[in-house]
């Protein structure tokens, strides 16, 4: 008799941390004995998931199993980029896994595609809404080796103008949190008013058991799953994790009497070793108990499962929503109150500022890039659709060919060069919006001085054509934005381009010595 299905998904998740003159990662104090935060998170928890210990009845080891391969997982483009160049090992466990995953359920992978720098899509322009998806899918599938069937939303912020540009790339599902679905009913032919609205901040009344069908205003289509908000909150904020055996029971009872129920439910990867000490060990106790018929559930990934019980309900959302905010996507553009109490005082009315000088700098150097690109490439903005291809592989070979791609005419070396810098400016346009910047508590943070480092070199890149008026505007909008210490958001850049150039220099120094 078929089993219902239990599918555990981890988001992993780390903002870009390289410096953006040196392309490496700084040493982070804060992340202290290891040399920065990448570091000690690939020890404590990404490391583990792929070895996790199962211990024997006597304490000992027994064996080491791999999580990733048993559960749904993303990891950013940006992180995988980190741990194919500094982990080799994670990022070969990985694709190993997920390799595994589709030979164990049907052919349907373990891994979802996330989009590119983690930026929230429904805070974005069109433009970079639809180029953060295709390079996240175009990433996935160059490191992966397939397509991906469903892709996560950075904080699942999502908007309907966000699900379209999903379909429109042929992704088929994706997660939400229960409050974000709105009103439900049976889907029909013909479009009637019979919606059953939700009732509830939290959703409460939504079937996270099943998928469901949402049509898109374009006419197109896709399918959602909405998790176990219970079970995701004891998961990541409980004691859930401190024994298999009582998560098992748990997950048990959620299933139900219905044989084809999904039992589901997500949480940031990071859950499993890093916010919690030795969880991966748990969850590898309950995945291989299921796995090996100790049960009363079966293992499944969500492209498996959408295969197998396609919806019979439909779904409307509530837009401008994500699963960390309950203000809807406040967080990343206001003083909503939410935060990580990482600061006893002051406020983040830096958000708005800091989020409308990117803004403005993103249409300045947009203008920029149009007219110095439009002289060397044929179509700016396709060649930079497509320059993720060189985001994965950098090699001479491949741009080469890329530039004689995209190219107006045979560029000279310059030129060629020229053409690059000018796809990178926007590349770390892009890496200014990562939505760490604005999660936190207060503008000096590790998170909001990313972000101006990537805007700095965006600046620095776009050189000359840069004009003194654009420079004096932004500085003038990030002026406004201020942390509770008084630093203001223009001495925070200063103070950050200082910083990093003299690390860069520094490197430099070392290297010619040598």
């Amino acid at each position: 008799m078929t089993k219902p299905a239990l599918c555990i998904h981890g988001h992993f998740y780390q903002p870009p941390r390289e410096n953006p003159w040196t392309g490496l990662v700084d040493r982070q104090p804060t992340a202290a004995p290891a040399h920065d935060w990448n570091q000690r998170i690939c020890d404590q928890c990404y490391q583990p998931n792929a070895q996790a210990r199962i211990l024997a009845t006597d304490g000992l080891p027994e064996r080491a199993f791999d999580n990733y391969s048993r559960m749904s997982f993303d990891f950013g483009p940006t992180l995988l980029a980190y741990l194919a160049r500094e982990r080799p090992e994670i990022y070969d466990a990985l694709r190993a896994a997920d390799r595994d995953s589709r030979a164990r359920f049907g052919g349907h992978g373990a891994a979802l595609a996330q989009s590119y720098s983690h930026a929230i899509l429904p805070l974005a322009n069109a433009r970079d809404r639809n180029t953060e998806v295709h390079w996240g899918l175009r990433d996935f599938e160059l490191r992966f080796g397939r397509r991906a069937e469903g892709l996560w939303l950075p904080e699942a912020a999502v908007d309907l103008a966000t699900l379209e540009v999903l379909a429109a790339h042929g992704v088929r599902f994706t997660l939400l949190a229960p409050h974000q679905a709105a009103r439900v009913r049976a889907i029909r032919r013909e479009p009637g008013e019979d919606w059953s609205a939700l009732g509830g901040d939290r959703g409460a009344l939504i079937d996270h058991h099943r998928p469901y069908h949402i049509r898109l205003p374009s006419g197109r289509s896709m399918a959602i799953f909405f998790y176990d908000g219970v079970l995701a909150h004891a998961v990541s904020f409980g004691d859930a994790l401190r024994d298999g055996a009582a998560l098992l029971a748990m997950l048990e009872r959620a299933a139900g009497a219905d044989r084809s129920w999904l039992v589901h439910f997500a949480t940031d990867g990071e859950t499993y070793g890093h916010h919690q000490p030795f969880a991966e060990m748990a969850l590898a106790w309950v995945l291989d108990a299921v796995e090996r018929g100790r049960s009363a559930l079966s293992l499944t990934v969500y492209g498996e499962q959408l295969e197998r019980c396609p919806p019979t309900m439909e779904v409307q959302i509530r837009e401008q929503t994500s699963w960390s905010c309950a203000h809807g996507i406040e967080r990343w553009r206001s003083n909503c109150g939410c935060n990580a109490g990482r600061h006893a005082r002051g406020d983040q009315n830096w958000r708005a500022p800091l989020r409308a000088a990117l803004d403005l700098l993103r249409d300045h150097l947009a203008a920029i890039f149009e007219q110095q690109a439009g002289a060397l490439l044929s179509d700016p903005w396709e060649a930079r659709q497509q320059y993720v291809e060189l985001l994965v592989d950098r090699g001479p070979d491949n741009r080469d060919a890329f530039v004689s791609r995209h190219a107006t005419r045979r560029l000279d070396p310059q030129q060629a060069q020229r053409a690059l810098e000018l796809l990178d400016m926007q590349r770390h346009s892009l890496l200014m919006y990562a939505s760490c910047a604005w999660f936190f508590d207060d503008l000096a943070d590790i998170e909001p001085a990313q972000a101006l480092a990537h805007a700095a070199y965006a600046i620095e890149l776009a050189g000359s054509h840069f004009a003194a008026t654009a420079r004096r505007d932004f500085l003038a909008a990030l002026a406004a934005a201020k942390s509770s210490s008084g630093i203001h958001g223009d001495a925070l850049l200063a103070a950050v381009v200082s910083e990093r150039k003299s690390i860069a220099n520094a490197l430099a120094s070392d290297s010619s010595s040598r």
